[in-house]
C-alpha cells in the first residue's frame, strides 16, 4: 500500500505557538522547559508559553508527525530524567520552512508597500 503524501502548505498558516515551537527545534533536540525559553528569548519575551499552551501544542505536533519524543539524552548528571526532549522530523523542517517562506512573501509586500523599510545590503 502507498502512502499518500501530505503536502507540508496544507498546515499553513500555522499558529504562533506552533511556529515558534518548531522554530525552537530547528537547532536541535530540546525538552518542553527549553522550548519556553527559547521561544521567549526569541520573541524578547513578548511570546511566554506556559505549560498548557505548550504540551497541549506538542500533544498535536506528535500526532502531526512534525516532531519525535527522543530517547537520546545529554549527560546523564546535568539532565533530568524526567525530562521529554523532542526533535523536529524531516516533514515538520517542510512545513516550517513553507511557513518561513509564506511570512517571507508578507515581508516583501509590506516593504514594496512602504510599511517597512527595505533591508541594507
Amino acid at each position: 500500500m502507498v502512502k499518500k503524501q501530505v503536502d507540508p502548505e496544507s498546515f499553513l498558516p500555522l499558529r504562533p505557538s506552533v511556529f515558534h515551537i518548531l522554530l525552537a527545534l530547528s537547532d536541535g533536540d530540546l525538552h518542553g522547559y527549553g522550548i519556553m525559553q527559547e521561544v521567549a528569548e526569541h520573541t524578547a519575551g513578548q511570546i511566554k508559553l506556559g505549560p498548557g499552551t505548550l504540551y497541549g501544542t506538542i500533544k498535536r505536533l506528535l500526532n502531526d508527525r512534525l516532531i519525535v519524543e527522543v530517547d537520546e539524552r545529554p549527560d546523564p548528571e546535568l539532565d533530568d530524567e524526567r525530562r521529554r526532549y523532542y526533535r523536529l522530523t524531516d516533514f515538520g523542517q517542510k512545513v516550517l520552512k513553507a511557513e518561513v517562506h509564506r511570512i517571507s512573501r508578507m515581508v516583501s509586500v509590506a516593504q514594496r508597500k512602504r510599511l517597512i523599510p527595505k533591508p541594507r545590503t
